[in-house]
């Protein structure tokens, strides 16, 4: 992401309470624990590490549009 990067902009989007309860779902390439859990404190719904290879990256895409659409509840 040019100028932010993504912590940086989560932690934008929580701290505006126009935009604090937009569900956020990280996806990222790190795996790395003090990342998921900066991510989490900030307030993050949903943390993917991202495949490498592209069809399982499309597979995880499709996954996570199904969760949202069909699986999640949300408070409306």
């Amino acid at each position: 992401m040019p100028r932010l990067n993504g912590m940086e902009e989560l932690k934008r989007i929580k701290s505006d309470p126009r935009t604090k309860t937009i569900p956020v779902v990280i996806l990222t390439s790190s795996a790395e624990d003090p990342d998921i859990k900066t991510a989490y404190q900030l307030g993050a719904n949903s943390y993917i590490v991202k495949p490498v290879e592209f069809d399982n990256f499309s597979q995880v895409v499709s996954d996570l549009g199904m969760y949202w659409v069909a699986l999640n509840k949300s408070s409306q």
